[in-house]
């Protein structure tokens, strides 16, 4: 379990597909707008990070359209094929 931290949070590397995560770029792009989810996904695509978060059930801001469940179906539907991608958890 690899552990990071940024902006003061302490995010566990659930997934690094392609050895996508690259820290520097991660600080620039994540605003306060994710610190209310559990997860962020991002993708790389045409040399850009996107990022996008998302809840477990137990959150009080869960909504369908970001449950962590459904991360395999965004990659699939949203990404570009073949992207690179990683996943982080909050943790503290």
């Amino acid at each position: 379990m690899e552990i990071i931290e940024i902006n003061n949070h302490k995010y566990e590397i659930v997934n690094n597909y392609k050895d996508a995560l690259n820290k520097e770029e991660l600080v620039e792009k994540l605003t306060d707008y994710f610190e209310d989810f559990d997860f962020i996904v991002g993708d790389i695509a045409y040399s850009k990070l996107r990022l996008k978060g998302f809840n477990a059930p137990t959150n009080k801001n869960f909504k369908d359209i970001n449950d962590v469940s459904q991360v395999d179906n965004y990659i699939k539907n949203y990404c570009a094929y073949g992207c690179k991608w990683f996943m982080l958890k909050k943790i503290d």
